[in-house]
């Protein structure tokens, strides 16, 4: 497609013409389209990598598309009503810059429209011209305070049982090979595996013994399927998108022993996290927090959201000065410490400097974190990880007192350590100390029991080489001072409420990682142009009302 002149300039009979009795000073309609959309319109010379500059019929133009799926996240509604809202909604067309007698469009361009953006890695761009329209104006540094935390995101697939799945990647392969397989080349198993998978279903009545059956068989038909596929004459068939995810689903289910004709399911704990849940969305992956009854599984992502911290004090009525300077979308089985890495990964190509100071919870933090936050010249707010296992009703490392430099620890009951070892792990080459204590000495302490089990003989203890910097935030932590600093950390959760509540970030609109990215940059696009206008607007009636407040005693 090809781009159409653009122009910012409003027509006479526009509906940017419009009065300002119907769209005052502090109507949002009218500073989105004094502040946000000059801003989109800047960006237009990076969206016009999506289009062809002189082949085939006209484009919508994108500035107003990207305008659109912007206040579509503002109000939160789906594309159909968003083209309505174009089509019949005065604020719309004023913030849009849209003239009267414009043509309209489909809402399928919409979804076209988001799917050039992911093809050609734009999906931060809206985010990206918010975020630098707000440094121009001052209200974010490029080095700056920030929190951080992350915030589970349902994809939009259901969680399969094991069988369930293997069925359906079944299932998509061989209705993606009968569209392009003609009956003539179709295998003499086609007939009995395309009624089994495609035309039936599993009954999910069925006795544990028959569903471990079934199990079975669909190992057996998926290998025959990519056998038969391997052989073929083709290569284009097994390089199918749904023939590349049969394979993956069958690798990830079930194992092939050397010497033995068919393949066995997997036990539980040689599955990997990594593994499809749902062969309709790939990229969703299980992920669980919590335990007991406070435990909580989910399949889809997880999302990493950044916010600046302002330590001002707000004046009454007073909105906040913090805006989103981050929002990353990853795999929901990686850890908040990975989140945090690949975080500080897309701030930088944003333009952003490491924060000198950030808050965030005890996920976040580690002794590697703390003394890599310390060389770096930076402060990492947060509390140390507890300290627990199998053992936790016994004195842990937090009761001893440690001093890695020296090679000396010093037990509960007051005894020093009669022996340290150096150890290394030649894999990873990550160094620990090893303390033991005389077995004598342990014999004959009065706190044994509380220490160690009845049948060892001493007590040992292994920690890292920077167990004293772990040491130190532990006792930290107990401070009044960190209480009070830590209290910064807490407003990221009613952020990350709004992005919920107000603007759908908990389940994901799309199916896939990239889309889904693009979902939550949008989001975190809407929610700081709120932010912004809510400012302007506080800013404007606070003016208004000094300028009253002066002309009052004059006119007395």
């Amino acid at each position: 497609m090809s781009l159409p002149e653009f122009s910012t300039q409003s027509e006479l009979f526009s509906v940017a013409g419009c009065s300002r009795e119907l769209f005052p000073a502090t109507d949002r309609y009218r500073l989105f389209a004094r502040k946000v959309y000059p801003v989109l319109a800047q960006a237009r010379s990076e969206l016009e990598a999506c289009y062809c500059a002189d082949n085939g019929r006209v484009a919508v133009e994108p500035v107003l598309l990207m305008g659109i799926s912007l206040l579509q996240y503002l109000e939160g509604i789906p594309d159909r009503q968003a083209v309505e809202m174009v089509h019949y909604h005065a604020g719309w067309n004023f913030a849009l810059n849209r003239h009267v007698g414009d043509d309209l469009f489909h809402p399928t361009t919409l979804v076209n429209f988001r799917q050039r953006l992911v093809e050609h890695d734009l999906s931060a761009i809206g985010f990206q011209a918010v975020l630098d329209a707000l440094i121009e104006a001052g209200w974010v540094a490029r080095k700056c305070r920030q929190r951080l935390d992350s915030t589970q995101m349902f994809g939009r697939v259901s969680r399969m049982s094991r069988l369930d799945c293997v069925r359906e990647g079944l299932r998509l392969a061989l209705q993606e090979l009968a569209e392009s397989l003609p009956e003539a080349k179709r295998p003499d198993w086609w007939g009995e595996l395309w009624g089994n998978y495609v035309e039936s279903q599993t009954d999910y009545r069925a006795s544990v013994e028959t569903l471990a059956r079934k199990m079975v068989e669909a190992g057996k038909a998926a290998q025959r399927v990519l056998g038969w596929l391997a052989g073929a004459s083709d290569n284009k068939l097994i390089q199918a998108k749904q023939a590349r995810l049969l394979a993956r689903v069958f690798q990830e289910q079930f194992e092939v022993v050397p010497g033995a004709s068919e393949a066995s399911p997997k036990t539980k704990e040689q599955l990997s996290s990594e593994r499809v849940q749902n062969p309709h969305d790939p990229d969703a992956t299980y992920a669980s927090k919590g335990s007991g009854e406070q435990r909580k599984e989910h399949v889809g992502y997880k999302v990493q959201v950044a916010e600046t911290v302002t330590e001002a004090v707000l004046e009454p009525g007073e909105p906040t000065q913090n805006f989103i300077v981050g929002v990353l979308t990853h795999a929901a089985r990686e850890s908040d410490e990975q989140g945090a890495c690949k975080m500080e990964a897309e701030q930088q190509t944003m333009g952003l400097e490491k924060p000198p100071v950030q808050y965030v919870d005890a996920a976040y933090v580690s002794t590697e974190k703390l003394v890599e936050a310390a060389a770096e010249g930076r402060e990492l707010i947060g509390p140390a990880p507890k300290c627990g296992g199998p053992n936790s009703d016994r004195f842990q490392s937090d009761d001893f007192q440690v001093e890695v430099e020296h090679r000396r620890a010093t037990c509960p009951a007051g005894h020093q350590n009669t022996q340290c070892s150096r150890l290394v792990e030649k894999a990873t080459g990550k160094v620990s100390f090893r303390f033991e204590w005389d077995t004598a000495t342990c014999a004959s302490c009065p706190l044994r029991l509380k220490c160690i089990k009845a049948e060892h003989k001493h007590r040992t203890l292994v920690v890292g080489e920077n167990h004293s910097v772990l040491q130190a935030r532990r006792k930290e932590q107990q401070s009044d001072e960190f209480k009070a600093r830590l209290k910064h950390r807490n407003a990221i959760e009613g952020t990350q409420s709004e992005l919920v509540r107000a603007h759908g970030m908990r389940r994901a609109r799309y199916r896939g990682l990239a889309k889904t990215k693009l979902q939550n940059y949008f989001i975190g696009a809407a929610c700081n142009v709120k932010r912004w206008l809510r400012r302007v607007v506080w800013a404007i009636q606070k003016e208004l009302s000094t300028m009253a407040a002066n002309v009052a005693p004059a006119t007395n």
